[in-house]
């Protein structure tokens, strides 16, 4: 998986609500900014849904200043839109609103949910992608912003649903050596993984109170949370790193590249999907 470390990329990450960007793909996200490439993770919703006690208000403020906080730990950019969580629609508005995102960032690879997922949120953030996926080329549609001469590489965040299609595991990547940068982006969104995400699961009175206690927690539930990707996809992981090393990663992230973007080949493969040094 050699790559010319030389040539900048641009990586988009356009997720529903802030903390997916992290916890789908902090891995590739982490890569890209220790070799030098642009990242900028986008949350389409304010994320004031998400909390059990909270004002919604407060929680979305709350939440942005966790986004910021988070991206500083790799020195990515992290914007979050306002779009109410808990009702985002693939409107025309919010599709403009991401054809001009990409034609401003000029990203190389965009990431995002696919339309198969168990958050409505997600669902529709997928299909506002897809369906800008082509028009962030055609320069009638959003004329104010000049339109891209080709389109970016378009991929879909990992999931484990199967029904009605399961994730094609088009790109498989080892994420071990990434962990420490993830669960430190994590662990700024504490409204979410300290109490949001504890409540749901009904452990909230197991949460430590004290830092490292916490940074443990987290570590814990992510690990727990994603290790069946490796588990699901370990026949691509052996095809992708041989045997030995194949057979005994536990942390991985995993990719299905849209038909409607541009197509990946092995040179763009190799290109926009590197390993660290």
């Amino acid at each position: 998986m050699a790559t010319d470390h030389n040539q900048p990329l641009r990586l988009l990450i356009l997720g529903a609500h802030p903390d997916d960007a992290e916890y789908y793909a902090g891995g590739l996200a982490s890569i890209y900014r220790r070799l030098g490439h642009a990242v900028r993770m986008v949350s389409m919703t304010d994320g004031s849904a998400g909390h059990h006690a909270m004002d919604p208000k407060a929680l979305a403020q709350i939440r942005r200043r966790e986004a910021q906080q988070s991206a500083d730990q790799i020195g990515a950019e992290y914007e979050i839109w306002d779009f109410p969580d808990g009702q985002l629609q693939p409107t025309l508005t919010l599709r403009h609103r991401v054809i001009r995102e990409i034609r401003l960032f000029r990203p190389d690879l965009v990431l995002t949910h696919r339309t198969y997922d168990y958050h409505p949120d997600h669902r529709a953030a997928g299909q506002a992608v897809q369906d800008a996926s082509f028009l962030v080329r055609v320069p009638l549609v959003v004329p104010d912003v000049p339109a891209l001469p080709k389109d970016p590489v378009v991929g879909f965040l990992p999931d484990l649903f199967t029904k009605p299609k399961a994730l094609s595991a088009d790109v498989v990547l080892d994420i071990t050596d990434q962990l420490d940068s993830i669960i430190r982006m994590l662990a700024c969104h504490q409204s979410q993984v300290f109490e949001w995400l504890p409540y749901l699961d009904g452990v909230l009175d197991q949460v430590p109170s004290d830092t490292a206690g916490r940074v443990a927690w987290v570590r814990r539930w992510y690990t727990a949370q994603i290790r069946p990707r490796a588990d699901r996809y370990r026949r691509e992981l052996v095809a992708a790193y041989g045997q030995e090393r194949g057979g005994r990663i536990e942390l991985a992230e995993v990719y299905e590249i849209s038909q409607y973007g541009a197509l990946l080949d092995d040179a763009a493969r190799q290109r926009l999907f590197p390993t660290t040094p």
